[in-house]
């Protein structure tokens, strides 16, 4: 079982950046690949990266490409999310979660463990 917690939202100007982090408690760390998804005013949930198991391989959707670097720490239980270049478009709840199969990582409903949140607010 994992239990996660986000830290490292807050509130920055367009082009600025912040590095969110995505600490995990339990022993299972590494049989999951680990997310970070966000999720705006009035939209659904959406992957915005993810890292395998061995952070090895990563994935990001085509609106953050570029701009925001995902990675992870086995040793630390950490997943962290850099994002820079920031734009108000970027603005929403922050959350990380745990997926067993990296290969159906944009399968929302398949995420086994979640995390609370943390809001990312940029102004233009």
């Amino acid at each position: 079982q994992l239990q996660l917690v986000e830290t490292g939202g807050g509130s920055v100007q367009a082009g600025g950046s912040l590095r969110l982090s995505c600490g995990a408690s339990g022993r299972a760390f590494t049989d999951y690949a680990m997310a970070w998804f966000r999720q705006a005013p009035g939209k659904e949930r959406a992957l915005v990266a993810i890292v395998n198991w061995y952070a090895d391989s990563t994935y990001y959707v085509e609106s953050v490409k570029g701009r925001f670097t995902i990675s992870r720490d086995n040793a630390k239980k950490t997943v962290d999310l850099q994002m820079d270049s920031l734009k108000s478009e970027d603005t929403a709840v922050y959350y990380c979660g745990a997926i067993r199969d990296y290969g159906l990582g944009m399968e929302t409903d398949l995420y086994e463990y979640w995390g609370q949140g943390t809001q990312v607010t940029v102004s233009s």
